[in-house]
């Protein structure tokens, strides 16, 4: 067979872009099991209706085979009359039920996408949130558009159309068993280049389509990629470098494109042969069995018009099939977040107090390649710790470890005793919480974005968390006040504003040992300043970890850890480390000029 061979490599670059994993075959069959399971009422409603809509569309069959039979046997009168109006009554029902097997299967392939999205979304938000930073972007993007978008289709289209096909095509041979046994044994004919073909191409479609996905994939992360790092590639001048490995991505995708294409180009042509296939082995078998008496012409009549309508189902069979195979790919690759472990959590692990403390901790993000290693410190209650250090030392990593984001490789974070490891990600952020740089804006009302931090707050207690980060001048001059629409379609806050407003629901979720990361970097150094000490009368009490790139931040700490190549080279105060002149003191003569 002459055609496109597959491509002799699998792309490497999807696979390396992807840190979330696709769903094997039992994960997929088991979700599928699941779906089928909530929706079982409506799934027998839809074969119920399609298999009376069925019937009724085989009654013109019988009706024309009957007539012909009395016309063979020298009847005088048809009594036409009669079939016309039985038919005209099986048309009516057939339209009627068919427009119902339409409706019924288009509310439940939305249904089950509905149920698909929420699935996804609830596993998605409970993953462990080390997991999602180290998720590619292009990835995770591609999960939540492109293959819900092939799925929309699948749900809608394929999973109802493939019960209607495969009742019809049920009903229509058992019909024929029942009118004419020898021309349904004339169907095992057509066979044998049926099952060889759907099998050459169901065996190749799969790991095709499979590799056609994770290429657009590996696309969608070169482009977002060039996008989100674009004032970096021009001023590095690695535009060209950029476009190169776009090319290369879209390259290797359209060469999966088209070995799929060339698949669906085998299969179709095959089952088109076996259709008429079908068609000539009733005719020829039925005339032989009418010739030599074992069978009257109406039987064969009727066979002859039943397997010509055997055409229409066994197409819908093999080409939602075909869709499926498409579907269960994307599908995978949705439901592969639930063969992520979750976290090790134990419910009944609770902090016996607020003392925050590293032993010997070591973790990297690449494994055999450690960014800490052996860190270990004490943090008291109501302690004010700044991490500062040389950019790429680690310190953000360490209070990504500390607020419990990270698990370490070797050694523990605790908190009171109970190591942040063993605890529910819930029970994490009852106690720790971790703001950086990166805010997000929802789309909704101010007061709903607020409210997440704490969904029972009343409206002074919002207009309090506003002006403890000196948000609430501007929030209070808007013309909807806390009712305003903000986000995507709404109010475009600045980034220093989502700032304020992310440090507010900080306010709001009150909880007793924060890790700021940058937390007020998207404001100007004045404004910085003044934001901080109004926070610091609000966290009075509470244990704050900073990383910070601006001394002056350390300067009011009561305690500094310098980190430097994964490691705490220098603790303690800003006085005894300015004393001591070492690394910190470097830095700070270096930030005074």
């Amino acid at each position: 067979m002459i055609g496109l061979a597959p491509p002799e490599y699998d792309p490497a670059a999807p696979q390396s872009a992807t840190t979330l994993p696709v769903g094997g075959s039992a994960t997929v069959r088991t979700y599928v099991r699941d779906l089928l399971r909530r929706h079982r009422g409506a799934f027998a409603l839809l074969v119920g209706v399609n298999a009376i809509a069925v019937i009724a569309s085989m009654a013109g069959p019988y009706l024309l085979g009957s007539v012909v039979e009395r016309l063979t046997d020298g009847a005088r009168e048809l009594h036409l009359e009669r079939t016309a109006a039985l038919f005209a009554v099986a048309l009516l029902i057939q339209t009627v039920f068919t427009r119902l097997v339409r409706l019924r299967g288009a509310m439940l392939g939305e249904e089950m996408l509905a149920d698909l999205r929420e699935d996804f979304l609830v596993r998605s938000v409970a993953l462990p949130p080390g997991v999602l930073e180290r998720a590619g972007t292009g990835d995770l993007l591609s999960r939540i558009t492109t293959d819900i978008d092939r799925l929309a289709n699948a749900m809608r289209e394929a999973v109802p159309q493939l019960v209607v096909g495969v009742v019809w095509a049920g009903l229509l041979i058992g019909g024929l068993a029942v009118t004419a046994p020898p021309l349904a044994l004339a169907l095992v004919c057509a066979a044998p280049l049926l099952i060889v073909g759907c099998r050459w191409y169901f065996r190749r479609a799969p790991s095709a389509y499979r590799s056609e996905a994770a290429g657009y994939a590996a696309v969608a992360a070169a482009l977002a990629e060039t996008v989100d790092a674009g004032r970096t590639i021009e001023a590095h001048r690695l535009g060209k470098r950029r476009i190169d490995l776009s090319d290369q991505r879209i390259r290797e995708w359209t060469r999966w494109e088209r070995y799929t294409l060339y698949l669906r180009s085998v299969l179709f042509p095959v089952v088109d042969l076996t259709h008429t296939i079908v068609i000539a082995s009733v005719l020829l078998v039925g005339g032989v069995f009418v010739f030599q008496g074992w069978m009257d012409v109406g039987q064969l009549t009727t066979g002859a018009l039943l397997a010509q309508m055997l055409v229409d189902p066994i197409g819908i069979v093999l080409r939602w099939y075909d869709e499926l195979q498409v579907a269960q790919v994307s599908l995978g690759r949705l439901v592969g977040v639930r063969e992520i472990e979750p976290e090790a959590g134990d419910g009944t692990v609770r902090p016996e107090g607020r003392a925050v403390r590293a032993d010997e901790v070591r973790f990297g993000y690449r494994e055999g390649v450690d960014v800490l290693h052996r860190v270990s410190m004490d943090v008291a209650p109501g302690t004010r710790l700044a991490l500062v250090g040389p950019s790429g030392a680690g310190k953000s990593t360490l209070g990504r470890l500390l607020a419990g984001i990270y698990a370490p490789r070797s050694g523990s974070v605790t908190l009171g005793s109970a190591e942040l490891a063993r605890m529910p990600a819930e029970r994490v952020r009852e106690h720790v919480a971790l703001v950086n740089q990166e805010h997000h804006v929802f789309v909704g009302s101010l007061r709903d974005n607020l409210r997440l931090a704490r969904p029972g707050a009343e409206e002074a207690e919002l207009w309090e968390a506003l002006g403890a980060v000196d948000a609430d001048g501007w929030a209070r001059a808007l013309d909807a006040g806390l009712d305003t629409e903000v986000g995507s379609g709404g109010l475009a806050l600045t980034p220093a504003q989502a700032q304020q407003v992310a440090l507010a629901r900080l306010v709001l979720a009150d909880p007793h040992t924060l890790v700021l990361d940058e937390a007020t970097s998207l404001l100007d150094p004045r404004a910085a300043r003044h934001l901080e000490r109004s926070l610091a009368r609000v966290l009075d009490g509470r244990t704050v970890i900073a990383i910070a790139h601006r001394l002056h931040t350390a300067h009011d700490a009561d305690l500094i850890a310098v980190v430097e190549g994964g490691r705490i080279s220098e603790l303690g105060s800003h006085d005894e480390l300015v004393t001591a002149d070492g690394a910190y003191a470097a830095l700070w003569r270096s930030w005074h000029g």
